[in-house]
């Protein structure tokens, strides 16, 4: 079942008296449960595409459909929803909220999605079990190491139990020990049905992928998965 279905999408911004098109002419699908890798050179548009499939960005033409809706017809408060319950994000840069601890960084989006308290207390206590940071529930990112810190990212980008995950550069700050870590955390995501995106310069990360697209000058030049389609 198709997850993400792009359709002639183009995204270009204005540079000075210059058009530098970010995405030109893209159709992509992934379906459900899918590990993909995106690749390719700084300006290749793998990150334009990421924002784009976060609904971070809006594309200036070509359709967006995410389960089947087409979401690039919402309202912002529309897309905000849509972001807050079927999407999760990891940055290379963690994101997380300063003066928050560990626990309320993780219950965040549960707390802007209304959740009950009690709901809330519960998955937090099990999300802390889960990702080996139950003893570091009250201390604040800056009393966290750079692992404990995107584990808590990937704890508060599942909270809400969305259908895709999409990772920028998650192993960026982390030595090649932690990043290995965290790789096997989002693998295991995966391996439990969530659809994995991972933006990544590392070579050696986007070969863990079972499907790999190369971008370039904001074009789609390859797609592992063309020839099991």
């Amino acid at each position: 079942m198709a997850l993400i279905e792009l359709s002639g999408i183009e995204r270009s911004f204005r540079l000075g008296d210059t058009t530098v098109h970010a995405l030109a002419g893209l159709d992509l699908r992934m379906d459900a449960g899918e590990y993909v890798a995106v690749m390719g050179p700084s300006g290749s548009g793998k990150s334009t595409l990421l924002n784009l499939l976060g609904l971070l960005d809006r594309p200036n033409a070509g359709s967006y459909r995410l389960e089947g809706r087409d979401v690039t017809t919402l309202s912002p408060d529309e897309q905000a929803a849509v972001r807050s319950t079927r999407i999760g994000f990891v940055f290379q840069s963690f994101h997380l909220v300063p003066r928050l601890t560990a626990a309320e960084n993780i219950a965040l989006p549960m707390t802007l999605a209304g959740i009950a308290p009690a709901e809330r207390r519960r998955r937090v206590e099990r999300a802390l079990a889960d990702f080996g940071l139950a003893q570091r529930a009250g201390h604040k990112p800056d009393e966290l190491s750079g692992g404990q810190r995107q584990r808590v990212a990937i704890a508060r980008a599942t909270i809400m139990q969305p259908p895709l995950i999409l990772a920028d550069e998650p192993t960026g700050n982390l030595d090649r020990h932690t990043g290995d870590e965290v790789v096997h955390l989002l693998e295991e995501l995966n391996d439990r049905g969530v659809t994995l995106v991972v933006v990544t310069h590392d070579p050696t990360l986007g070969a863990r992928a079972r499907r790999q697209l190369v971008m370039e000058d904001g074009r789609l030049q390859h797609d592992s998965g063309d020839a099991a389609r």
